[in-house]
């Protein structure tokens, strides 16, 4: 519906847990901004609470809640940065093209790391602030991580192969080295979903009739469909699915 349809739907309303992951994003993005004696764990607390994002959730006492989480979580983890290693990147755009597609992407944080041979090897960064549990597959199968690595290498000349999910509730990083041949791989399969969109969207510009729509873009409704922002426009997922509430995607505190 984002898309194809014209005029695009209007969304539901906001999601609680999308507002936590920005605005800790934000906050991380900040901290690394500020002057290096300025680095300071209070500094991070401070930013998030100066930049909490309260839509999407019941209350205010419960934003106050789960801000209250942020902050914790955003200190701990900043507790084990190096303050002193600047990244070679915090929200970097990058983008690289091939004779399919031209790709682009913001990078939370791009970081430069020794190699033993004195080189320098750029690191793909990526923070996760959600209940759902990663594993070193989450990093492994990653499109856009490997879209990340593949464009900032190619940005910046500089080998980037390795890329982390930094998940903050946990304290957990989940790594995965690329090699040329599996970065390809992933590039082949960026190019694949791109030709079917380029397809898709031939087909509605022909003009497409209305009545053909369903035949030749069949709803796959499920249970992921009570997530979806479009969902009080689509008969076929309010059937198939209970309508999740904003704030349902929080994690249990």
């Amino acid at each position: 519906m984002s898309y194809l349809d014209r005029p695009v739907p209007p969304k539901g309303p906001p999601w609680a847990h999308n507002s936590l992951g920005a605005s800790v994003h934000n906050t991380l993005a900040g901290w690394w901004r500020l002057p290096l004696s300025r680095r300071t764990v209070e500094a991070a607390g401070a930013l998030l609470d100066q930049g909490w994002i309260t839509e999407g959730y019941a209350s205010d006492a419960q934003s106050a809640r789960y801000r209250d989480w942020a902050r914790g979580m955003v200190e701990a983890y900043v507790a084990g940065l190096d303050p002193a290693e600047e990244p070679a990147g915090v929200e970097r755009t990058v983008a690289t093209r091939t004779d399919v597609i031209a790709v682009s992407g913001r990078i939370d944080r791009l970081d430069a790391r020794p190699l033993p041979d004195g080189r320098t090897e750029l690191v793909v960064v990526d923070y996760k602030t959600g209940r759902h549990v990663l594993s070193v597959d989450d990093a492994r199968s990653s499109l856009a991580l490997a879209l990340y690595a593949l464009a900032a290498g190619r940005v910046l000349r500089r080998d980037c192969r390795r890329v982390e999910l930094h998940h903050l509730p946990t304290g957990q990083v989940f790594a995965w080295e690329h090699t040329a041949e599996s970065l390809s791989r992933h590039l082949r399969r960026a190019e694949e979903v791109a030709t079917e969109c380029a397809d898709a969207d031939e087909q509605m510009r022909a003009p497409l009739p209305s009545e053909k729509f369903d035949e030749v873009f069949p709803p796959r409704p499920g249970p992921a469909c009570g997530w979806c922002d479009y969902l009080r426009h689509c008969p076929e997922g309010q059937a198939a699915a209970v309508p999740r509430r904003p704030w349902d995607g929080l994690a249990d505190l």
